[in-house]
């Protein structure tokens, strides 16, 4: 379960996955579930993260109330466009393609289709690999952590040239964020869920599951951003999020 996994070739391009929208109560604000797509010039397919689960996208209601997630906010719109294989196909990719998912984290948004890639290792945190289910929401865990060859993150790591994972505990046990250097774009920032929006950061990271740590990874996020003239893609962020490149189109 520990072997480490490096990757063979250099990021290429990156594609943002679209996997709905989600009202959030407090605000209110609009979010937008994204994933991502990692191409290497090896012909390495990365995919992070994988939406919500698909019963949202064949009822949305009667799953928000299996789940309880209606104390939080609602579901604006998943459809099975926005499940991972529809979204995939946009980039002339298959679910079969993929060579490495990896897992921000494993909140219900973010882990719907973790199961979908038995080819595929997973990497992610060995913080949140450790819970006897993954996180999900509100305490419900109802995912089982499927039988895979699971890859573990203890702390920041070199996945392979211009491809680093960061391990930024704060907003989940296990908060990965990622930085990405792309041939023309330059250095990415990936924050996912470690800084969801920039103004999370004023509202110094109130609600996560470690406040002082979320402050404290993501001012290092952002230092590093800054120190690179990196372009920053936070995890859903109602500013960011309607004018954002998404697939089918590439950042090269």
């Amino acid at each position: 379960m520990d072997k480490p996994i490096t990757l063979r070739g250099k990021p290429k391009r990156l594609a943002v996955l679209d996997y709905g929208l989600f009202e959030v109560h407090a605000g209110p604000r609009t979010i937008g579930i994204c994933g991502f797509v990692i191409q290497t010039d090896a012909n390495e397919v990365v995919l992070i993260d994988t939406g919500f689960p698909r019963k949202y996208a064949i009822d949305a209601e009667a799953a928000t109330a299996e789940d309880d997630l209606g104390s939080f906010g609602r579901v604006l719109s998943v459809t099975e466009e926005n499940l991972p294989g529809p979204q995939l196909a946009k980039l002339g990719l298959k679910k079969s393609d993929i060579t490495l998912m990896i897992q921000s984290h494993t909140h219900i948004d973010h882990v719907g289709d973790m199961a979908g890639y038995p080819h595929a290792p997973i990497l992610m945190s060995a913080a949140e690999r450790a819970l006897p289910r993954p996180l999900y929401w509100s305490g419900k865990q109802a995912m089982d952590w499927p039988d895979r060859d699971y890859r573990l993150v203890r702390s920041d790591m070199l996945l392979g040239p211009g491809f680093e994972v960061l391990h930024c505990p704060g907003h989940a046990p296990g908060q990965l964020a990622f930085m990405v250097e792309l041939p023309e774009t330059g250095w990415v920032l990936l924050t996912s869920d470690a800084i969801s929006r920039a103004s999370e950061i004023d509202e110094k990271f109130a609600g996560s599951w470690d406040e002082e740590q979320a402050i404290f990874h993501g001012d290092r996020l952002m230092a590093l951003a800054r120190a690179r003239d990196a372009l920053v893609i936070y995890g859903h962020s109602p500013e960011q999020w309607p004018d954002l490149r998404k697939a089918p189109n590439w950042f090269e």
